[in-house]
Formats: C-alpha cells, sequence, structure tokens
C-alpha cells in the first residue's frame, strides 16, 4: 500500500468507533444489506427479520434506508441518497434495470426479496460455507484502530476497503404515508459508509485511525462493482 493511501486510510478513520477485542475475519461472516425505508408498507416484516439476523455472530445485518419512497407523504429519518445510489449501483451491475424494497443483498452477490427469509437464510447457508481468499483483521488499541488483511495469493484486481458505522437500534412513530400510525422497531441501522481506498492484494494491507464513540463498526472488503464481499469483521 502506498504511504499515500495509508494517510487517507489513517485521515478518513478519525471518529470511527469500535470494541477493545481483536477480531479476526477467516469464519467469513455473511454480510447481509438490506434495503428498506419506512415509507414502504412491504418493509416492516423485513424490517423485524434483519432484528433476527443481528443476533447472529456468523451475519453482519445492516439496514440501508433509501430515500425514494419519501415522495408519497412520510420522509423516512434514516434515508441517506448515498444507500440507494448503492443500491442502484448493485442493480446495474447485476443487469437490472430498476430497484425495489425491501431487498437483501447477501454477500454482495445474491439479490434476494427481504421479507422472504426462507431464500435469505438459504443463501447465508450457502455463502456462510464457502471458503474465503482474504484473511481480515481488525482491532481497536486505546484509541486506535487497526485494520490488516491479507490475500493467500493476487486476486488481479483492486478491492474496496470500507468502514461502515451503525445505530444497533430505534424505534420510530410514523404517522404519514403508507405506514401511517405503525411504531416500527428498526436494527442495525447504517449511519455512514465510506469507501477509504483500493487494495492491491499483492501486498498486505495495513491501516490504521484514531476512534472515539460506542457505536460499532464494521470494515468491509469487497470487489468492485459493487461486487462480492471477500471479508468483513465488526466490532461492537
Amino acid at each position: 500500500m502506498t504511504a499515500k493511501m495509508r494517510q487517507v486510510l489513517a485521515w478518513v478513520l478519525v471518529a470511527w468507533t469500535a470494541a477493545y477485542a481483536p477480531v479476526w475475519a477467516d469464519d467469513h461472516p455473511v454480510v447481509v444489506e438490506l434495503y428498506t425505508s419506512q415509507g414502504c408498507s412491504s418493509c416492516p416484516p423485513a424490517d423485524e427479520f434483519l432484528a433476527t439476523l443481528a443476533d447472529r455472530d456468523d451475519v453482519i445485518a445492516l439496514a440501508l434506508h433509501v430515500d425514494y419512497w419519501d415522495y408519497i407523504g412520510w420522509k423516512d429519518s434514516f434515508a441517506q441518497p448515498a444507500f440507494t445510489a448503492r443500491q442502484k449501483a448493485y442493480a446495474i451491475s447485476a443487469g437490472r434495470r430498476s430497484v425495489y424494497t425491501p431487498q437483501m443483498i447477501v454477500d454482495g452477490m445474491e439479490h434476494v426479496v427481504g421479507n422472504h427469509p426462507k431464500d435469505v437464510g438459504a443463501m447465508i447457508n450457502k455463502h456462510g460455507t464457502q471458503a474465503s481468499p482474504v484473511e481480515l483483521k481488525i482491532e481497536r488499541k486505546g484509541d486506535r484502530l487497526e485494520i490488516e488483511a491479507e490475500a493467500a495469493y493476487p486476486l488481479g484486481e483492486p478491492v474496496l476497503v470500507q468502514v461502515v458505522r451503525y445505530m444497533p437500534s430505534a424505534r420510530v412513530m410514523i404517522n404519514k404515508g403508507e405506514n401511517a400510525g405503525r411504531t416500527v422497531d428498526y436494527s442495525n441501522i447504517v449511519t455512514e459508509w465510506h469507501v477509504l481506498g483500493e487494495w492491491d492484494t499483492r501486498t498486505t494491507l495495513e491501516a490504521e485511525g484514531t476512534i472515539e464513540g460506542n457505536e460499532p463498526i464494521v470494515v468491509i472488503l469487497q470487489k468492485k462493482g459493487p461486487g462480492e464481499v471477500l471479508a468483513a469483521a465488526r466490532l461492537r
């Protein structure tokens, strides 16, 4: 990794959070992204299902709230245009013309209707048994977060290094839109998603930065596209 990338990584990681014990991702936890909206009447069952996934150690469940339902009368308080853009990028990468909610994307590869637990569960089981060519470790030492990764062999393409922060839970009273009158519990609500840079897998990845606060932190190594998630680790 170049000195310039090392400096960028250290700068972007300021104010990110983590727990205190080192975490190795050699067991390859499965990353499940739920694209959801407070304004979508079909989403609460998927939000509830994500809460069950959030309790699992072998799954990193992340809720990304999109903003394209805001026009129907209720503005999602967690939505960000960047999450809508990420979902659209997945659709383009998969050759699809549209996006929808609720949608779950498993390890960057499988696109599944979010309120179909059986289908999502099958994809989690499939990806959970697959070996990863990348070993990832994240660790907190005092106020420093350290990221280390190594590939078993050069992958032939750069890998995105991403840091995600999320809010573990929140309850929202929805007064307008399709879910008017409902109170919905949300889990693992993504508040920030940063691409720190690209990692050349011919070398060892080493990055660190200053951290503070109490919210969990996730590091995801993923092929561009967005594409396949190669490794992920969480500190909470």
